[in-house]
């Protein structure tokens, strides 16, 4: 179990160290007011505590995720432990940071919002459309999924259960951010929490050891690590979604030196949950092929219930339940939150016009909730395999949002720019690999992957040389004067 103890410490330490190094490089100030004050609606802007703040952060940006995405990561063996915990160190956290503070920093600006102001407005535009569809159908995706498991644990059928779902949703979006979410979702974090340890402790339980990480296991069934493996386990490394989610959270922050907190440790959490739940996957079946054998019995839902009932019993078993149907809606939920808010700033310039009061809020709902519903009826499994990719370019493109960010500011922009250039080539290669893309052969994949990515780093040179160019002209214009 070296393998699997050594990657939580290391996710600790991530915390400790290099969270301060991205802290110092990003500069907070503390005297600096923050939208939870100069934009107050007791609405959406509000302070809150920071500690109920990380706690709805992490249900916003986990629900599931870390634990579906994990167990399906689980397949790879060991080589999952290296993925999540470097993906959540120096990608997921730095990706979740920046996307926090740069909205703290530009009065709560949504994601599309940043990204027009540092790639500018045609990828804005792009980008505001993929988002907004990437939250549809994560609420749709994070809908579909405890519905159905409601209908099988209770009398109510598929169709009902989507009807109380969203009625929910619909109440949720039309209260104060701390009406709903900022006191009940902290408790649904803890629940998310509670059940990650339980687990995890019942691990060392199991009558088979964690594996470790050696060169004999490093692809089971030969199944292809890259790019397959950093679309698979999304939370828990890299999520796109986080930085929809944290504009959320940044509206309510009472100064910038939470963020570190908010941001920054609600991922290296998921990151400890999803390593406890690959390794619970890895671990309590005895093999890849007995854990894809009982995923194709009863996919992530009914693995993650039987790994719950056989190490906690019937408390266990009702936990699960609870989680598999509770977590994903809060997900869903904050989803149309998000979807609704990118909305309404994409319209507000066309109006010129500041859009506030419950009517607005129902106005904007509307589209992105009605959509949702519709894909509810669609099979989940095909829903799941979009939001993966589409999910990572979305982290793709906040990494470089934060390094032009930190260049324009001349600031060591290092810390963005090559997870940015990883993660360019992971989405780069793998739609044209994976049986949702275009289904291509592997080495033709790679070689397009490649050219992409050559493209994107061609584009990042110019921007360096641009960069040093500036700095200069104001060098030579300073000594003239």
């Amino acid at each position: 179990m070296v393998t699997f103890i050594a990657s939580i410490l290391l996710l600790i330490v991530g915390y400790t160290v290099y969270a301060k190094v991205v802290e110092r490089i990003f500069g907070i100030n503390d005297q600096q007011e923050t939208p939870a004050y100069t934009k107050n609606d007791s609405f959406d802007f509000m302070p809150m505590s920071w500690w109920k703040a990380s706690l709805i952060q992490l249900l916003n940006i986990a629900g599931l995720g870390p634990i579906f995405g994990a167990v399906l990561g689980a397949l790879y063996g060991p080589v999952a432990f290296i993925w999540i915990v470097v993906g959540s160190i120096f990608a997921g956290a730095v990706h979740d940071y920046f996307s926090g503070m740069l909205s703290l920093r530009h009065k709560g600006a949504q994601y599309p919002e940043l990204v027009g102001k540092y790639l500018g407005k045609p990828v804005k535009t792009v980008i505001n459309l993929l988002s907004i569809a990437l939250m549809v159908l994560v609420a749709a995706a994070f809908t579909a999924g405890p519905a159905q498991l409601m209908a099988e644990v209770t009398p109510l059928g598929f169709l009902t259960s989507i009807i109380i779902i969203f009625a929910y949703f619909l109440v949720a979006t039309l209260l104060p951010v701390n009406k709903v979410i900022g006191k009940v979702y902290p408790i649904f974090g803890a629940v998310l929490i509670f059940m990650a340890v339980s687990i995890g402790i019942g691990i060392f339980f199991f009558d088979q050891s964690i594996p470790n990480l050696t060169l004999s296991n490093l692809h089971p069934q030969e199944l292809p690590v890259w790019p397959m493996l950093m679309v698979t386990i999304s939370c828990g490394a890299i999520s796109g979604f986080h930085s929809t989610q944290s504009p959320i959270l940044a509206r309510t922050l009472k100064k910038e030196s939470e963020g570190r907190k908010v941001f920054f440790g609600a991922m290296i959490a998921e990151g400890i949950i999803a390593l406890i739940w690959a390794a619970a996957g890895m671990t309590f079946f005895g093999s890849t092929g007995a854990l894809q054998a009982a995923l194709d019995a009863g996919g992530p839902a009914g693995v993650v219930n039987e790994i719950s009932s056989t190490t906690l019993g019937t408390f266990g078993g009702v936990l699960a339940v609870l989680g598999v149907i509770i977590l994903p809606i809060t997900t869903g939920d904050t989803a149309l939150r998000s979807s609704r808010m990118m909305l309404a700033d994409a319209v507000k310039p066309l109006l010129n016009k500041e859009l506030n009061g419950k009517w607005v809020t129902v106005l904007f709902a509307i589209p992105v909730a009605v959509p949702a519903f519709l894909l509810t009826q669609m099979d989940y499994s095909f829903l799941w395999r979009y939001v993966g990719w589409s999910n990572q370019v979305v982290a793709t493109v906040m990494l470089w949002t934060g390094a032009m960010y930190l260049l324009k500011n001349h600031k060591f922009h290092w810390i963005c720019s090559v997870p940015a250039l990883f993660m360019t080539a992971v989405v780069g290669s793998y739609i044209f690999y994976a049986p949702e893309g275009f289904g291509l052969a592997y080495s033709t994949s790679m070689i397009i992957g490649a050219v992409i990515w050559t493209a994107v780093a061609l584009w990042f040179i110019r921007q360096l040389v641009k960069q040093k160019q500036t700095i200069n002209e104001k060098v030579v214009a300073k000594k003239a004067g």
